[in-house]
């Protein structure tokens, strides 16, 4: 008898340290959305007034002048797009939508529709096959998959891009598949890729603020799933979605 109550008592104490772990994170998610915020409105100052030097004073500028208003502008933008992705991910970590059933097809074309002129510039070919429709909320699922492409273009390798998007359904869950034919990575990195602000390769190689792989992880825990990788260096990667949902 004694061990049952001491064991209800564990239990009760886990549960409630566990309440306690979820209000801080709630509040630490409030907290980076809320400063993420406030900060765009200063750095939009900075652009606007940097921006305006550059118009009505460059000629009186000289070179090193010139090149000090260009790194400030720059570092200017990479600090708008940290805000910015900071702020879709404390958005996407905030208390879900109610869930809808989304065709994942008709969501990935559209991505691609919003996409295109950056598959046009890389000369990517896309396949998308057929894909059921899911249990999800349809703004977030929409990211998930222009996060993925996006990652895909800008990883391209020399030849051709090729990205192929398909399903194997089983009895239980959705796997989802983003499949290229990228620069790869070497799969003793995977979990540093999902970790927010954390980068493979250095800024001056390839632009981004590391959280685009970090979002999509968020995305698909909040839907109740998981997302892994498979890659080699030189050989592509691929991108593997499990959605733990209705699938039809």
């Amino acid at each position: 008898m004694t061990d049952i109550s001491d064991r209800k008592k564990a239990e009760e104490k886990l549960t409630a340290l566990a309440g306690k772990l979820e209000f801080r994170n709630r509040e630490l998610e409030q907290f980076a959305f809320i400063a993420a915020h406030d900060l765009q409105e200063p750095l939009r100052k900075i652009m606007a007034f940097g921006e305006r030097l550059g118009t009505k004073y460059r000629e009186k500028l000289d070179e090193e002048g010139k090149d000090y208003l260009i790194r400030i502008l720059n570092a200017s933008k990479r600090m708008q797009q940290f805000i910015r992705d900071l702020i879709k991910y404390t958005r996407v970590a905030a208390r879900p939508e109610p869930l809808d059933t989304v065709d994942l097809r008709e969501a990935v074309m559209e991505v691609i529709s919003d996409l295109e002129i950056k598959i046009e510039r890389v000369g990517a070919n896309i396949e998308v096959f057929e894909l059921p429709a899911v249990k999800g909320e349809k703004s977030q699922i929409r990211q998930l998959f222009q996060n993925l492409i996006a990652n895909a273009l800008k990883f391209h390798g020399e030849e051709q891009s090729h990205i192929r998007i398909y399903s194997r359904p089983t009895d239980h869950d959705c796997p989802i598949f983003v499949e290229d034919n990228g620069i790869g990575f070497d799969e003793k990195y995977l979990d540093r890729i999902f970790v927010p602000f954390q980068r493979l390769h250095g800024k001056s190689a390839y632009e981004g603020t590391g959280m685009g792989l970090a979002i999509c992880r968020k995305i698909v825990e909040r839907h109740g799933g998981s997302i892994t990788a498979k890659s080699k260096p030189g050989e592509g990667s691929t991108f593997i979605i499990t959605l733990p949902l209705e699938c039809n």
